[in-house]
């Protein structure tokens, strides 16, 4: 067998075999514990990006607050552009920040969105409910009082928001 022309090759092959047999193992497992990295590094990454659309909703909502929206804007406006700049900003603010619906129950999502409606269906509701000769003083604080005499849904929204942040966490 050792005069075999084929000798070499049988040596090699079974040398081969065991070597082979191991850099399959060790690249398998290689593999495996790169995958569980991924997974690991993709699950923390959700988590800070939900902190973060967590943080910036705050953020928004605290902005919508009317008695954020008051002082806002220049106080020599007559009531209608202050109506106009208002409600733009508060759009805006919206608009900026209506990619973070991805990182929110759609429940939660809803009542920020409810909020902003809100808002802006109290701006509406006190300019049209205002007489015609009033100051910008005179709309921001009916606007105040209403915002006050009603239902916080600003508030119930930011509790919603913290309970749902504690659940992430």
């Amino acid at each position: 067998m050792i005069n075999s022309p084929y000798f070499p090759y049988v040596f090699a092959f079974v040398l081969a075999v065991p070597f082979l047999i191991f850099m399959r193992q060790f690249v398998h497992a290689y593999i495996k514990l790169k995958n569980q990295e991924i997974k690991l590094l993709t699950v923390k990454g959700n988590a800070e990006q939900r902190v973060q659309a967590y943080e910036r909703l705050t953020l928004l909502l605290e902005r919508l607050k009317p008695s954020n929206l008051v002082a806002k804007f220049d106080p020599d406006l007559a009531v209608h552009e202050f109506m106009f700049l208002t409600e733009k900003s508060v759009n805006e603010e919206f608009d900026y920040n209506a990619s973070q619906q991805l990182y929110l129950p759609k429940k939660t999502w809803n009542h920020v969105v409810n909020s902003k409606n809100n808002i802006i269906h109290l701006l509406h509701s006190t300019y049209d409910n205002l007489s015609e000769n009033a100051t910008l003083q005179d709309f921001k604080t009916v606007f105040l009082m209403n915002y006050m005499n009603g239902e916080d849904y600003i508030a119930k929204t930011l509790e919603d928001l913290r309970k749902e942040n504690l659940i992430v966490n």
